[in-house]
């Protein structure tokens, strides 16, 4: 099991980790007709609205309080309260999604008092749904920011009270911060596939997923509806993916009573075949045929990639619960953990199947892949490896330098495939491949006695 040893440099160079307002932001836009609010300064929302329009290449809905100077130090309520009335008025929003960040947190502004103060001055919002959440972005990290999000969501929105009858059809599913609007799509056609009817929280897949809307909205396209959410507790069970996933699918159980699942990652072979064991067990119906052959196909594939991908060396860095799923499916295939890289704390840490994994920044990770054959990060990794000469694999948020980063699949029998697929192809194409002049450099290292130059023949 894995060692965890934060770095203790002075300061952070090239940053891996994002805060997590921007990761709280990011579950309130997998929700319908929804605006996230960052209670903050205007430079803390534009870094995040910048960094998710060239991820997604997308509009993106995010507002702020617009801190000054004095709001910061007078009390920031009055910026919240007509910040919330002016998102009211312009956009007509289902949910308003607020989240602190490190100034006002700081300035120790109770955001929950805020909201209740707004309600019973404002009773006309009583049908709009104000969500609030800490999340200071001097701790932490994105992953962090999202699981508080999506724990406070729950709290707002489900019943508190156990439902007296639940429908064993329906499922809930608490989805990762590392999981992408593709994943969440490939995830919805498995558990249909057994006849069930899922619910997911938060839904990126239908306001990130890249379509083209036919009206203009100034909030989310889609997603999860409140209305939606308040069901929850009908469902029969609810399956969270990722450790981060741990205490919103708590929450949902301690308020309405409907067990969950915990799956600590849905990429691997091992991973996916409990995942389709445990929904043939709650639907009561045999994994289809589609997921067996694609079984076989992923068998094939690990037979196919383990040629390159085995005894190779990866610097990965990512968000724990991410950096998780692609360790162990690398050591799955034989591969090697040069450098592992992460951003905050997770108990999955420790569960990681390599000797050490620091919690540092890019300049770590590029330090730990001298020799190492692929860095495998997001898209600001991209200086570390032209230094280093290595194939770049991206993933994880953001990926600005790429097309479809929001429909990339890494879970499932069908996503594990194509990992596989993506990292064997980059070992392929870096391959040398041996030329009859390679002997003359090979020479002195395999033998002390250099070749005699050739002599030139006198006719």
């Amino acid at each position: 099991m894995a060692q965890v040893v934060k770095s203790t440099k002075a300061c952070t160079v090239n940053s891996l980790k994002m805060s997590q307002p921007i990761g709280g932001a990011l579950a309130f836009m997998g929700m319908r007709g929804t605006m996230p609010l960052l209670h903050g300064s205007q430079g803390c929302t534009s870094f995040g609205l910048v960094l998710f329009v060239r991820h997604f290449r997308e509009a993106i809905p995010l507002q702020t309080t617009a801190m000054s100077e004095v709001a910061t130090v007078l009390g920031g309520f009055e910026n919240v309260e007509q910040a919330v009335l002016n998102i009211v008025k312009k956009t007509n929003p289902e949910l308003i999604g607020i989240c602190s960040t490190g100034v006002t947190e700081v300035k120790g502004d109770d955001l929950k008092g805020f909201v209740n103060s707004i309600r019973q001055r404002h009773p006309e919002l009583d049908g709009i749904a104000l969500v609030q959440c800490s999340t200071p972005d001097f701790s932490g990290a994105f992953e962090d920011g999202w699981s508080k999000a999506v724990t406070a969501m729950i709290e707002e929105l489900v019943p508190e009270a156990p439902a007296a009858s639940r429908d064993a059809k329906r499922v809930n599913v608490l989805p990762g911060c590392h999981l992408t609007p593709g994943d969440i799509d490939e995830l919805r056609d498995v558990i249909e596939a057994f006849g069930l009817a899922p619910t997911f929280l938060p839904d990126l897949s239908g306001s990130l997923d890249g379509h083209i809307p036919e009206d203009f909205t100034p909030t989310t396209l889609g997603g999860t509806g409140c209305e939606e959410a308040r069901g929850m507790g009908l469902a029969g069970w609810t399956i969270a993916v990722g450790e981060q996933m741990r205490t919103p699918a708590e929450a949902l159980e301690r308020l309405s009573g409907v067990p969950y699942r915990l799956f600590e990652r849905l990429t691997g072979l091992a991973a996916c075949d409990e995942f389709m064991l445990f929904l043939s067990e709650i639907s009561g119906q045999p994994v289809p045929r589609k997921y067996r052959r694609q079984r076989g196909q992923l068998v094939d594939a690990m037979l196919d990639g383990h040629f390159h991908i085995g005894g190779r060396r990866f610097a990965i860095g990512a968000e724990p619960d991410l950096l998780f799923a692609l360790v162990s499916t690398l050591t799955e295939m034989g591969g090697l953990v040069a450098s592992a890289v992460t951003t905050t704390t997770s108990p999955i840490l420790a569960k990681l199947p390599c000797e050490k994994v620091l919690l540092g920044d890019l300049e770590d990770l590029e330090r730990g892949a001298a020799d190492a054959d692929v860095l495998v990060t997001h898209s600001h990794g991209r200086q570390a490896a032209e230094r280093l000469h290595l194939p770049h694999y991206r993933i994880g948020i953001p990926m600005f330098d790429t097309l479809g980063a929001a429909h990339l699949v890494t879970v499932g029998y069908r996503g594990t495939r194509e990992l596989i697929f993506a990292i064997g192809n980059m070992l392929m194409n870096r391959h040398h491949e041996p030329s009859p002049d390679d002997w003359r450099d090979a020479w002195p290292a395999a033998s002390p006695v250099s070749p005699e130059p050739a002599k030139e023949l006198v006719p």
